[in-house]
């Protein structure tokens, strides 16, 4: 048993309760009865064992008339009984209160009182073939279980693994007590797999299944990056040197952000390492992965221009409500800060969080002249339109002037107007 308990990583207790469960099953099989609970004690220290018949302790309230009894309630006498239902009385399985207080003082009904029976050691070849499939199920299931609850904890974490198995485009690997799966989405692209290779991978996930653990691994991941820099920067599994940031494009190209509080700690040169021997290692881990690695800055104009490195930035004009930023670099460097396929700005975004454009200093000069260009059209176009709108208006005026003038009546020649006659009168007084 401790030997079992060692090669499989179970409990000695689990192990003993494994062998006590076969070794009631092998009874049942060839001295027990229909309907019998049997249950046996086993001794590790002497190897003696002892059986054990187990009762429910029943009363009449909990009982069906024989009577009412019917076959659907036959074949569900082995349930327990509940508020709502009542069960079938069964003499190898229930016993009455009266007769349980006679082997157990104080026993109340809905408890269990156990019974002693004579011990045998001589069991058929059904009955050994019974335990023997009971203990290896049961040591199968625990083998699961222990799996499962060892390598649920390491979720996330990167584990050596060797190359057990190719179907098709699953890859099989062995990480130890247990295999992983490394499917074709987790794979990085291009990369060749050969029987009995050695490859580090991330532990993406782990389900239960009823056939035990489903382990899936990962070498596309990108925090795979982040735990390999972690194995080889002590500054980074320390604490001092934080990866804030990780963008990555699996088998091309991978952009980290790190940053630390510590003065006189360079984090870009602790990843680095000495001659670039840190990253190197990282690099042909990952297949020759490139990695660049940056600065990460509270501000965001020198962070979106560490991210775009290799590529050198003027400025970079940002509008925060928006996310959006405008990167302006030389133009000489346009081609490099974009990348090829425009994976480097890509990439820097991933690693941000905000859109970025790529402009180069001519084409904001550019912009600039057709925009005071633009500026001044407008303003002559304004200009005009005031223009013609005072020359219309003047037009209306004098329409409008013609209009009445055309309006006006003139007085008929039999009919003295209002000016003749009070000429008439002025001429009279003159007279007398």
């Amino acid at each position: 048993m401790n030997q079992i308990a060692e090669e499989k990583g179970i409990p000695q207790e689990q192990i003993i309760e494994t062998l006590e469960m076969a070794i009631a099953a092998a009874y049942k099989k060839d001295y027990g009865k229909k309907g019998q609970n049997i249950k046996v004690h086993f001794d590790p220290k002497t190897g003696q064992i002892e059986v054990y018949q187990v009762f429910l302790v029943v009363d009449k309230d909990m009982l069906r008339p024989e009577e009412e009894t019917t076959e659907e309630e036959i074949i569900e006498e082995n349930e327990e009984p509940t508020e709502d239902k009542k069960i079938r009385f069964n003499p190898y399985k229930h016993i009455m209160v009266e007769d349980a207080q006679k082997i157990k003082k104080g026993v109340k009904p809905e408890e269990e009182v156990q019974v002693k029976l004579e011990t045998h050691t001589d069991y058929g070849r059904i009955a050994a073939q019974t335990a023997k499939q009971v203990i290896v199920q049961r040591l199968r299931e625990a083998e699961r279980d222990v799996i499962f609850n060892e390598y649920c904890g390491k979720e996330g974490e990167v584990v050596s693994a060797i190359v057990q198995r190719i179907e098709g485009k699953n890859i099989f690997m062995d990480i130890g007590k247990a295999s992983g799966v490394l499917f074709p989405e987790e794979q990085i692209p291009g990369e060749r797999f050969f029987f009995g290779q050695r490859l580090r991978v991330y532990i993406l996930k782990v389900e239960k299944t009823p056939k035990g653990a489903n382990i899936i691994l990962s070498r596309a991941y990108p925090k795979l990056v982040s735990r390999l820099f972690a194995i080889e920067v002590p500054e980074i599994s320390t604490g001092v040197v934080q990866i804030k940031s990780i963008a990555r494009e699996p088998g091309s190209r991978t952009k980290i952000a790190v940053y630390t509080e510590e003065e006189g700690v360079d984090p870009v040169g602790s990843c680095v390492g000495q001659k670039g021997s840190r990253v190197q290692t990282v690099i042909n881990e990952l297949g020759g992965e490139k990695i660049d690695i940056i600065q990460w800055n509270e501000n965001m104009n020198k962070y979106i221009a560490n991210a775009l490195s290799p590529a050198k930035v003027l400025d970079a004009e940002i509008d925060e409500s928006r996310r959006n930023a405008v990167a302006i670099v030389p133009e000489d460097q346009l081609s490099l800060a974009i990348g090829q396929k425009g994976q480097n700005v890509r990439l820097a975004a991933k690693l941000t969080g905000w859109k970025i454009d790529v402009k180069s200093d001519k084409m904001i000069e550019e912009e600039r002249k057709n925009e005071k260009k633009a500026k001044k059209e407008e303003k002559k176009e304004k200009e005009e339109k005031e223009v013609t709108g005072e020359k219309e208006e003047k037009k209306e005026k004098k329409a409008k002037k013609t209009k009445t003038k055309k309006n006006e009546v003139p007085p008929a020649s039999g009919i003295p107007s209002e000016g003749g006659k009070k000429l008439n009168e002025k001429e009279e007084s003159q007279e007398s």
